[in-house]
């Protein structure tokens, strides 16, 4: 197939580019420098123009807590804008199938754990990344409709639980808990420290997924579009605790002072792991184990401080 790749310069698109199933396909990816997103006339004119067989939606402005609880404005419009126009143009273009990431984000903050797919839209956000949820749940809903509205085009949503991996965000404002955790016990270790702070008392626990396993989940629902429930998440079915994604990394980087907690800082919400029943029904898992995707990366992270590039 030809296939439109939004996103193709972050984290998730250069994996869902780097993984052996994109060899099958003619992948277009533009970066933003050669479309920019938020502009509804020019998308529409790309993908028009292109004509692609799929699509799918990977772009979007990401960041932690600090990154979102700082403008979430942003993280709002510029989200909802890139999906909006990136769903709409990929319906006037009448493109048969678009595959959208959406995120863990988009589920109430009271929801019960494991979090299934039934409890979208049925209560509040989480207060830290609120913006970039919402965005992410409407997009997904204008999917559903356009989806409904049409039997020739077939728009569905994967759901990923929080990721990391390489081409990861190494900078403190922007990146997320396992890449901070990175470079927060590389310094220390660099610097002899003997302490590392963690936010809060870092008894929460997250489910993270390394980006090269979500690209396979990718690519297998683009190889089984058609059984593909309409929304469905993709993630480990398993969580961590702050901690334990602390201690994992100290062991692979090889520092081995003792760690702090600020009680002070925000943790976010006590839990936040997918159900994956539906995953699970749709014959798919992920295979990287939680030291060796630590362990790439770190190695990643590393390359890129020789390189100047982090």
């Amino acid at each position: 197939m030809k296939v439109f790749l939004t996103g193709g310069r972050g984290m998730v698109g250069r994996a869902i580019q780097d993984h052996a199933g994109a060899a099958a396909h003619t992948i277009v990816a533009p970066t933003s420098a050669d479309l920019d997103l938020t502009n509804r006339d020019a998308v529409t004119a790309v993908v028009t123009s292109e004509a692609p067989d799929l699509v799918i939606h990977s772009a979007g402005r990401v960041g932690g807590i600090q990154a979102n609880m700082a403008n979430p404005a942003a993280f709002l419009a510029d989200n909802m804008d890139m999906g909006f126009n990136t769903v709409l143009a990929a319906r006037t273009a009448a493109v048969p199938k678009l595959l959208n990431l959406g995120s863990s984000c988009m589920y109430p903050h009271n929801a019960p754990n494991p979090l299934h797919e039934d409890s979208l839209g049925k209560g509040e956000l989480e207060p830290t990344n609120e913006g970039y949820g919402l965005a992410k749940l409407a997009v997904a809903r204008l999917c559903d409709f356009v989806d409904q509205g049409s039997d020739a085009l077939s728009y569905k949503t994967l759901i990923p639980c929080n990721l990391y991996g390489l081409h990861d965000k190494f900078d403190p404002k922007v990146s997320h808990l396992v890449p901070a955790i990175i470079r927060k016990l590389h310094e220390a270790k660099q610097s002899d420290a003997e302490t590392v702070e963690i936010w809060g008392d870092g008894s929460a626990r997250r489910e993270f997924m390394f980006s090269d396993d979500l690209a396979d989940g990718v690519w297998a629902a683009v190889a089984g579009f058609d059984s593909l429930p309409q929304t469905m998440n993709i993630g480990l079915g398993y969580d961590y605790s702050i901690n334990e994604y602390y201690a994992e990394a100290a062991k692979v980087i090889g520092w081995g002072g003792e760690f702090t907690h600020d009680l002070s800082r925000p943790t976010g919400m006590k839990q936040k792991l997918l159900d994956v029943s539906a995953q699970t029904a749709f014959g798919w898992s992920p295979s990287t184990s939680l030291a060796d995707g630590i362990a790439q990366t770190y190695a990643h992270f590393q390359d890129l401080l020789e390189r100047g590039a982090a």
